[in-house]
């Protein structure tokens, strides 16, 4: 990982950016996005992670956050951990999965060249953090980027009617995941 991609101030709010590898599309099923959304709650709760807004695409997640305390390049590391493996399980375990052999493959060959794994890899390795002013215009506009970010993808009109986004709570309703609006 750069150093230009590091947490480096623990104050700070940052935009990070996650995917997996080779950009597999995995979270076209509910299941799969409902872990990630498992997860972030924990870290939330349990971590110390402030989550101000965040989007789960078809194989990326982008989030803006920041720390009570814990260092947050644990709590990524730590959630990344997890559900890899909570989605790698689902993934083997469901029998209407169609791309279960074509995905797993993909998984452990890109886990084969990499030291650190067992057997699979999902995440690709880094998380690309960037630090943001407190300026409410940089935050604005990383809240809208985040947020259009389906929008774009062509998966709704609206962003607030995308429901693995935190557009629906700054619309004035209650998301999946527990935020602190900006």
């Amino acid at each position: 990982m750069s150093r230009n991609y590091k947490f480096h101030n623990p104050l700070g709010i940052y935009f990070v950016s996650f995917a997996t590898i080779n950009w597999i599309d995995v979270f076209t099923r509910r299941i799969y996005k409902d872990i990630v959304v498992d997860s972030i709650n924990y870290c939330i709760k349990e971590k110390e992670l402030i989550v101000y807004a965040w989007v789960i695409m078809s194989n990326h997640v982008h989030m803006l956050v920041a720390t009570k305390g814990n260092p947050l390049e644990n709590t990524f590391r730590d959630l990344k951990r997890h559900t890899s493996a909570k989605v790698l399980t689902a993934i083997e375990d469901n029998p209407k999965e169609s791309r279960k052999d074509w995905m797993l493959y993909l998984f452990e060959r890109a886990g084969a060249k990499n030291s650190h794994n067992n057997m699979y890899q999902f995440w690709q390795q880094h998380n690309q953090p960037e630090e943001l002013g407190r300026e409410s215009f940089d935050i604005q506009n990383v809240v809208d980027y985040i947020h259009h970010n389906p929008v774009k993808a062509g998966f709704v009109n609206n962003a607030e009617d995308y429901s693995y986004s935190s557009a629906i709570d700054y619309a004035g309703g209650k998301g999946l995941v527990n935020i602190v609006l900006v």
